[in-house]
C-alpha cells in the first residue's frame, strides 16, 4: 500500500492549565504579559518554549532514547574555546593555560570575536552565542593537536602583535579622543598586522561550526553573522507565544523563610527573653506567581527540514530518514518540554496538557484568534463560560471545525488529552472533525 503524500506543514495547538507558577520572567522578575482582545494576558515567549522542547530533545537523544537517539544534535554557548581547551587537556596532554589560550587564539583568529581579555570571566567566551555541533570542540581540538608545532608557532607570534597593538592603542587613546572623526583611521588598524591563521586550520574551525548533520540545528535554525562563510541554517520549526485564553490575574506571594539555628535556639531557649531575641523569621520577600490555562502553537515545515538536512550532506534517503524521526520528537517535545524556572517551588514541570491538536495542512494555521474574546469564567448560568479549561477546548474544536470547512489542504488532524474531564467532553462532541488519539507517538502519521 502507497502512503499518501504528506502535506508541507505540521500544524500543532496545545492548551494547557498551569497553577501558580513562574515559567519565565522580565527584567524585574515579573511575569510577561501582552494585551489582546483589549483584555492584559499573561504571556511564556516563544524563546522559553523554544529552548526546553530543544533541549528536552537533545537531552534524550545523547541519552539514548527517542526517535533520535544516537544522532548528531547541537549546543548553543559562548564556551567554545574553554570546550576545545578540555578536549586538549584531557585527550591530548596539554597544560591547561596553552590549551584554552591557543583554543581561543585560533577560534578568534577564524574571525569570531571574543570578550575584554583584562576580564577573566569573560575573557575566553565569545561575544555571542554560537549553536554548533556537541562535538565541534573536540574537533577543533583534535586538529590543533594534530598541526601542534605549526600552531604553536603561530599563536606566539599573534599573541606578541595582538599585546603590542593593544599596548599602542593605550597610549594613544587620548590622542584619538582628540582627533576629529573625519580624520581617523578607518577600520580596526591593528587587524591587517596580525598573522593570518593558516587556511587549514580556519577551514577545520569553520567545518567544526558549520550546522552539518546536528538534527536540532536543522529543526530550530541558527543565524551567526559574525563569520560570513559559516552558513546559517532558516529553521523548520515556527513557535508563537503562548498566553492566556481569559484575562490574567497575579498574585504576589508574600513568603517568609526560616533560619533553622535561630529556631533551634529558640526551642531551646531557657528563659522567654532568649526565646524573645531570637523571634521572626530569617528572611522575607515577594514572589510573583500566575495561574491560567495557555494556548500555545507550532509549526513544522518539513520542506526546510528536509532542505536543511541535505544542505548537511546527507542524500535524500537519509534526509527523509532523519527528517522524520525529527518529526517524531519535535512532536513529543512540544508536549512534553516545560521551562525549568522556579521548577522545584512550584512543580510547574509536572503539567500536562489539557487538549492537543495536531494536523496537516499546505499553509501554517494559527488559531490564536479563537481566543481574542477573553474566556469569562463565570458560570454558565450567570452567562459566562465557565471554568477556562473546558470552555478552551470548546472553543478551538468549534473553531477547527469551522475553519476546517471552509480549507480543503486540512487533513489528518488527531487530539490528544491527559484530562479525563476533556475526555468526557470530546466523547459528546459530535462535529469533532478529528481523531482522538492515545499518545504523542500517534499526533503525526
Amino acid at each position: 500500500m502507497t502512503e499518501a503524500p504528506r502535506s508541507q506543514f505540521l500544524s500543532l495547538h496545545l492548551l494547557e492549565t498551569l497553577v501558580a507558577v513562574l515559567p519565565v520572567r522580565d527584567e524585574n522578575g515579573q511575569p510577561k504579559s501582552l494585551v489582546y482582545g483589549g483584555a492584559e494576558r499573561h504571556m511564556i515567549t516563544s524563546q522559553a518554549r523554544r529552548r526546553a522542547e530543544r533541549v528536552y530533545a537533545r537531552d534524550r537523544a545523547n541519552a539514548g532514547l527517542g526517535a533520535l537517539r544516537g544522532r548528531s544534535m547541537g549546543i548553543r554557548t559562548r564556551e567554545w574555546a574553554l570546550l576545545a581547551g578540555r578536549e586538549l587537556e584531557s585527550a591530548h596532554g596539554w597544560e591547561k593555560e596553552e590549551a584554552v589560550v591557543t583554543a581561543r587564539a585560533v577560534i578568534e583568529a577564524s574571525g569570531l570575536k571574543f570578550g575584554d581579555p583584562a576580564k577573566k570571566t569573560v575573557a575566553n567566551l565569545t561575544k555571542v552565542l554560537i549553536f554548533a555541533p556537541a562535538d565541534a570542540g573536540e574537533r577543533i581540538a583534535t586538529h590543533i593537536a594534530a598541526h601542534a608545532d605549526e600552531l604553536r608557532a603561530w599563536r606566539e607570534e599573534y599573541l606578541l602583535v595582538q599585546a603590542e597593538t593593544a599596548k599602542k592603542s593605550r597610549r594613544g587613546a587620548k590622542k584619538k579622543a582628540e582627533t576629529p572623526p573625519a580624520e581617523e583611521e578607518s577600520g580596526p588598524g591593528s587587524a591587517a598586522k596580525l598573522p593570518p591563521l593558516p587556511k587549514a586550520t580556519r577551514d577545520a574551525v569553520l567545518l567544526a561550526i558549520a550546522p552539518r548533520d546536528a538534527v536540532d540545528i536543522a529543526l530550530y535554525g541558527r543565524f551567526l553573522a559574525e563569520v560570513p562563510d559559516s552558513p546559517n541554517v532558516d529553521g523548520a520549526v515556527q513557535s508563537s507565544h503562548a498566553f492566556t485564553v481569559h484575562e490574567a490575574e497575579q498574585i504576589d506571594d508574600f513568603y517568609a523563610a526560616a533560619d533553622d539555628a535561630k529556631l533551634d535556639r529558640k526551642r531551646n531557649a531557657l528563659s522567654f527573653l532568649d526565646a524573645a531575641d531570637d523571634a521572626g523569621a530569617g528572611m522575607t520577600g515577594y514572589q510573583s506567581l500566575i495561574s491560567g490555562t495557555f494556548y500555545r502553537h507550532a509549526v513544522l515545515d518539513r520542506w526546510q527540514l528536509r532542505a536543511n538536512l541535505r544542505v548537511a550532506g546527507m542524500t535524500e534517503a537519509e534526509a527523509e530518514e532523519a527528517a522524520r524521526d525529527a518529526e517524531k520528537e519535535f512532536v513529543n517535545a512540544f508536549v512534553e518540554a516545560f521551562p525549568e524556572a522556579k521548577k522545584n517551588s512550584t512543580a510547574s514541570t509536572g503539567s500536562l496538557p489539557a487538549l492537543v491538536l495536531a494536523f496537516e495542512g499546505e499553509r501554517p494555521y494559527n488559531y490564536a484568534a479563537a481566543f481574542q474574546r477573553p474566556v469569562d469564567e463565570a458560570p454558565e448560568s450567570a452567562g459566562g463560560d465557565g471554568p477556562a479549561g473546558p470552555a478552551a477546548v470548546r472553543r478551538l474544536l468549534r473553531h477547527h471545525a469551522f475553519v476546517s470547512r471552509r480549507r480543503a489542504d486540512l487533513r489528518t488532524a488527531r487530539i490528544l488529552t491527559y484530562d479525563p474531564q476533556i475526555d468526557e467532553l470530546l466523547a459528546g462532541t459530535t462535529t469533532l472533525a478529528a481523531t482522538v488519539v492515545e499518545s504523542a507517538e500517534d499526533l503525526t502519521p
